[in-house]
């Protein structure tokens, strides 16, 4: 797949790109870790993963049933703070368990896990039995609602990608978290990741982050999944679903790894986004999270200096393959 020609699942509607004002909170780690520290997302670019006009089609993640396939969760609930196995698998409209999948990103399916307040966030690769049964370990800190995505596309030809989203339910003292307030910057483990730009509802845009480690650009970003970014983004209120992916690859002559990773996404209307950019350097997977208002949010909100805005401290999160 080309990663500057497609959009995964969840967003057929919010296609490609989201907010007028950003803001940006974070949350790095490494790719098995499971605290405040650590997360990840994915990226692509400006054209739907299931094929359709990004600005039509419905929102993506929001079934459980779609195109004739099926997310069966085996595992509707598990207890906060312990480890779990998470299992599950995806079922044909004649009921059976699809066992063969196209490779995307190096992956043939790629699961997303995310609490209804978007306090946590976990992006991770579980493993398929030769039945179709999926599983992979989960540790999620605290009690509430969640939501589990899987984005893949089946096997053939004429297959185009899906999300489907199911509810999973996390047991324990719950207080659910505020949302982040917006900034132009985040912190994460020693890097610096800025956006760069704005974005208006229902008009595409180019949305442009920045890693800085140290004060100084990141000019040798390495490839994660085949990009040098991985974005993918939560709209609050029913958690629909965008996973984009950047302009250009690695190794396409034209691209280079970094300091700026580029996105041409389009925000589909006034709304609260979660955005976790994911990027790798020193061998190590980081995530940096943003909070993005879109449309007379945004407006109201917007400093009058760009350079403004203040930096969010760590929300939990969490990467693992």
């Amino acid at each position: 797949m080309n990663p500057a020609a497609k959009i995964t699942a969840f967003a057929a509607a919010l296609a490609a790109s989201f907010g007028a004002a950003y803001g940006v909170g974070l949350t790095a780690g490494p790719e098995t870790g499971t605290t405040a520290s650590e997360r990840s997302g994915h990226a692509e670019s400006s054209t739907s993963h299931t094929g359709e006009d990004p600005t039509g089609a419905p929102a993506g993640g929001l079934q459980v049933t779609e195109g004739g396939y099926t997310l069966d969760l085996r595992t509707p609930r598990v207890k906060a703070g312990q480890r779990s196995d998470l299992r599950f698998a995806i079922r044909d409209r004649t009921g059976q368990q699809v066992t063969e999948f196209q490779r995307e990103h190096d992956k043939e399916l790629h699961l997303i896990v995310a609490s209804r307040d978007l306090a946590t966030y976990r992006h991770v690769h579980p493993v398929r039995a030769a039945d179709g049964t999926w599983s992979t370990p989960v540790k999620l800190p605290a009690a509430g609602d969640y939501r589990v995505f899987a984005d893949f596309t089946p096997a053939g030809g004429n297959s185009t990608g899906l999300t489907l989203g199911a509810d999973l339910a996390v047991s324990g003292p719950y207080k659910p978290a505020e949302l982040p307030e917006p900034a132009r910057t985040a912190a994460v483990d020693g890097y610096t990741v800025a956006l760069n730009n704005t974005l208006r509802p229902d008009t595409p845009e180019r949305l442009t982050f920045t890693v800085r480690k140290d004060g100084r650009p990141v000019t040798g970003l390495q490839p994660y999944l085949g990009s040098y970014g991985h974005l993918v983004a939560l709209r609050t209120g029913d958690l629909a679903y965008l996973h984009v992916h950047p302009e250009g690859e690695p190794g396409d002559g034209s691209t280079e790894a970094g300091p700026d990773v580029a996105f041409t996404v389009t925000s589909p209307g006034p709304a609260a986004y979660r955005l976790f950019l994911d990027f790798k350097h020193g061998g190590k997977v980081r995530t940096a999270a943003f909070t993005v208002l879109s449309g007379a949010a945004a407006e109201s909100t917007r400093p009058d200096d760009p350079s403004d805005g203040h930096k969010e401290g760590p929300s939990d999160g969490g990467h693992g393959h």
